[in-house]
């Protein structure tokens, strides 16, 4: 962002008390402008006890494995985007379960939501971001070739609040 949308004048950084943290400010009219993070809203679907894992085709991470998910658009709830990522990236409609957890990075500005899912239908197909869709059971998941330190902290979550251990 290089113009203030307030006025159009020319944003700038500059330290803000009380939080004395850089923000861009419109010298002239004194609007703030927030970088606010990105909500990632991820589900983990499982059916008959095998959960779905795609390989990701684009960057970051291209090639790696992870659960479906996305950014959460305006106007929808993060349980909505869950599932519409989910049936976009690997074709499957879901019921989610509950939270396994939310993970915050300080050097990433997603915020990633991460729900348990029951696979209702749905065959698998991979949609454009994705490269391929396995199912794996808990003790096949391929913890060195996840694509984000989230996907990892998740799944040992997951497997977690199911009595199981994960490894890495």
């Amino acid at each position: 962002m290089l113009y203030c949308p307030a006025c159009g004048r020319r944003l700038r950084w500059r330290l803000r008390a009380p939080d004395d943290r850089p923000r861009l400010r419109c010298e002239a009219c004194g609007y703030v402008f927030y970088l606010d993070p990105k909500v990632s809203a991820c589900a983990i679907p499982v059916r008959d006890g095998r959960l779905y894992l795609l390989r990701r085709a684009i960057d970051p991470g291209r090639g790696r494995w992870v659960f479906p998910g996305g950014y959460l658009e305006r106007g929808e709830t993060v349980e909505s985007a869950a599932r519409r990522e989910t049936e976009e990236e690997v074709g499957l409609r879901v019921e989610l379960e509950g939270l396994v957890g939310v993970y915050s990075y300080v050097d990433s500005v997603v915020v990633t939501v991460v729900y348990a899912a029951r696979v209702l239908e749905g065959e698998p197909r991979p949609g454009p971001e994705t490269l391929e869709i396995r199912t794996f059971l808990p003790e096949e998941i391929p913890w060195s070739e996840l694509a984000f330190e989230s996907t990892g902290e998740a799944l040992r979550d997951w497997l977690g609040g199911r009595g199981r251990r994960g490894g890495a």
